[in-house]
């Protein structure tokens, strides 16, 4: 098996490299049950089917699901954007909750796209829907861009 050196890779070609790999990898994505449905240059699709684990005390989806659907799509739009090497992480992350979910509601899907992308920051807008094209929450971000020659790269 051979060894993929990430540093070599854009931001786009590292997640199409990463959607492609086995499920089994340990990563969020993995955790939560996370696909990849779209990955163009500062837009990524995600999505995830709920289940009875992601309940929070009044039964129905944890806010927390949302949010972290939220922030993995839109830090990967940004990521679809930088060059080989360079990395980013949140800074700051905004969401607001319109409604709840049931915890069998299926399918909730995140789309991230980037608003501005700068040399040291940058921003993206996405929201969450359910099956229905129902809003359920949306939220906007500012990430650190991670310059190798600023010693904060890959």
């Amino acid at each position: 098996m051979t060894t993929a050196d990430l540093t070599a890779m854009t931001g786009l070609e590292l997640l199409r490299w990463a959607a492609k790999q086995p499920a089994d990898r340990p990563s969020i994505g993995r955790l939560l049950g996370m696909t990849f449905d779209e990955l163009e240059e500062g837009r990524v699709v995600l999505s995830l089917s709920t289940k009875p684990d992601f309940a929070n005390p009044l039964g129905t989806v944890h806010g927390g699901i949302a949010a972290t659907l939220l922030d993995s799509a839109l830090g990967c739009a940004v990521h679809t954007t930088l060059p080989a090497g360079v990395g980013f992480t949140t800074l700051e992350l905004k969401v607001n909750y319109i409604r709840g979910v049931a915890v069998d509601a299926g399918r909730l899907t995140a789309v991230g796209t980037t608003i501005h992308v700068g040399r040291r920051t940058a921003t993206a807008e996405g929201r969450v829907t359910d099956e229905r094209g129902k809003l359920i929450a949306h939220a906007t971000t500012t990430c650190m861009i991670l310059r190798p020659e600023e010693g904060r790269g890959l």
